[in-house]
Formats: C-alpha cells, structure tokens, sequence
C-alpha cells in the first residue's frame, strides 16, 4: 500500500529549492575563480597578497580566524583545515574577543575577518585592535565599502550571488564562497610551505586517516627481531631460525647480506615427506626473489602486497598468492619484516 507523504503539494517546490542551491552554489564558486587566476590584470592579486602575509608569518605565529554567526561557523572550519595542514591557525569569537579574548591575538599573527556585509557589528572591537597594534588584517566579505573592507590590509572581495534561499536572506551561496575562498588559501599555503604526507601524518594520528597514513618503518620489526640466515644453512638450522621468531619465516641472505630467497612454514609443509628432510639445504627449498617492500612505503601498500596484489608499476599476472609476513629491505638488504598482523593490530585491513 502506497502512503501519501505528509509535504507531497510542496515537494516539487522543495526539490526546485534543492536544485537552485545547487546552481547557486555553482556560480557563486565559478564567480571567485578570477580572484585567484593570474591570467588577467587584476587578478590574483590580492588571493597573492593574502598567501604573501601568511608565508610571512614568524615562528610562533598563528592565523585567527574570526566571523560572527554563519560566518563563525565557517571560519571554525577553515580554522581547523589550516591549522590541519601546517599552517597553525585557531578560531577567536568576535564577541568573546570583545571581552578579553583579544589577549589571544598577538603581534605575531594575523587575523582573517569574515562577513557578508562586512559591517558585523560584532567585528568592531576586534578590528579596532588588530589596527591599533598593526596585525595584518585580512578580510572575506562582499561588503565592497565597508567597514571591514577599509580597514583589511588585503581584501577578498567575494563576488555578489544571489542567496538560494526562496527569500533571498538565508546565507547560502555567501557562506559558501567563503568556505571556499578558505579552503583555497589552506591547500596553497600546503605548497608554500612544502608540507609534507609525513607532516600530514604527524597532525593526523587518530582514526581511518591516521592509519591509512601509517608507513612501513612505522610497523616493521627492525634488528634482531628479523629472521635472516646467512651461510649455507641446512632445514633444521632454518626451522630453528623460522620458530624463534612469530613470522612464519626465514629469509635467506649472500655473502654481502642482500636477501636471495625465504623459507616459510609452508614450504616446511609442503616437503615434509623429503627425505632426510633436516638435512637438506634450505636454499635448495627456498622461494628465489620474493615479494619486498621498502620501509618508506604506505602500510596499506604492505598490506596489498601480502594480499597478492601488485604494486604501482608492476605487471599484474593474474595471481594472488597471499603471504603473511613481507620483508623490508634497502639496497636489497633486510632492514626489517612487517607481518599481516601489525596491519590488523593498527586497523588497516
């Protein structure tokens, strides 16, 4: 039985709606491109500037970011995306700032003011003391003569797009230019200041990013730790060998200690009926050339080796063996082994 929903008169007016924030949200991104594109005369100029004030920060320095209302709310968020991707950024409300936050702001930094209008009310205390004190001052609005807008050292002047609200006051388009206009200063202070996946790692240690950040070296057991025979070793040097450690292997190294083959307990079970099994040479059992990683690599990269899965530039064949266990080598020589475990233990799978 089909019901009748509840809004079913307004919903075609609702899904208009919809689609008109969408479209809205196109232009209003689309209208802020020449602001940044160098390719005209006046273009990019002050997006240069705004980067120029914030490479130039001194160590110690952060960005404040300050906004009343939605314009509050977006400014915490570009607060976290700078302050998550090098550039050290903290979120200052116009209205606490009126009442002793401004000690949070020193002459160090630099603050980053949002408005639509630029005339918030709010933002007054705070820009009368950023100037006082000679804080660059870097504005967001599209209040072309306003207050804000005199008084920025740099202005990013945001384009006028309609709101998609039905009635045109509800911030919308603005609030997403902004987050935009944000964003855009975050990823290219990423490249300003050459910040690294490493750092990225470093500021993300927590949840399904954290992990999925996590390197070989962060993993692998390293020294003694590493199952590795030298020599002509017989099986029952290489059992002893493979059983004192919990990886379920061996590897098998020349004279120059660069490894040449692994012997896993598979194999093990796989001669079992040899004769006079114990004496036999283990190189004359080993699996030559076995898969490696370098300890720089990606976890999850070890994780899709073991699986059976071939790595960036090689040639998949079509099979996949898994193994549990994958050495790490430099040179060609073991550095370290990393097993299956250590990637379940830390959440990748």
């Amino acid at each position: 039985m089909t019901h009748k929903l509840p809004f079913a008169d307004q919903l075609p007016l609702a899904l208009e709606a919809a689609l008109t924030l969408i479209d809205r949200a196109e232009q209003g991104i689309a209208a802020i491109r020449p602001l940044i594109a160098p390719s005209a005369a006046l273009s990019g100029r002050e997006f240069e500037r705004a980067l120029a004030l914030m490479a130039a920060l001194p160590r110690g320095g952060r960005v404040i970011v300050s906004g009343m209302g939605k314009s509050g709310h977006i400014g915490t968020k570009i607060a976290a995306t700078l302050a998550s991707t090098g550039t050290p950024a903290i979120f200052v409300h116009p209205a606490e700032a009126s009442h002793g936050d401004l000690g949070m702001i020193t002459n160090s930094d630099l603050v980053i003011a949002l408005s639509n209008s630029g005339n918030t009310a709010e933002l007054g205390d705070l820009i009368a003391y950023v100037k006082r004190f000679a804080i660059p001052l870097i504005a967001i609005t599209r209040g072309t003569d306003s207050s804000l807008a005199r008084a920025a050292d740099c202005l990013l002047l945001l384009p006028a797009v309609a709101e998609a609200c039905p009635h045109g006051l509800a911030p919308t388009t603005s609030t997403t230019q902004t987050l935009v206009m944000g964003d855009a200063l975050a990823v290219a202070m990423i490249e300003i200041r050459r910040f690294s996946s490493a750092e990225f790692k470093n500021l993300h240690p927590g949840g399904s990013l954290g992990r999925h950040l996590l390197t070989v070296q962060d993993l692998m057991h390293s020294g003694n730790a590493i199952p590795i025979l030298g020599g002509n070793p017989t099986m029952a040097e290489a059992i002893v060998a493979m059983t004192s450690q919990k990886f379920g292997c061996v590897g098998l190294v020349d004279g120059a200690g660069r490894l040449e083959g692994i012997l896993t307990d598979g194999d093990l079970r796989r001669h079992i009926a040899t004769d006079n099994l114990l004496a036999q040479p283990a190189r004359s059992l080993m699996t030559e050339n076995p898969r490696t990683i370098n300890r720089e690599a990606l976890a999850v990269e070890a994780l899709a080796v073991m699986n059976g899965l071939p790595r960036e530039g090689s040639i998949d064949d079509g099979s996949r063996k898994l193994i549990t266990a994958l050495f790490v080598v430099a040179d060609g020589k073991p550095v370290g082994i990393i097993h299956i475990h250590d990637c379940l233990r830390v959440g990748l799978a």
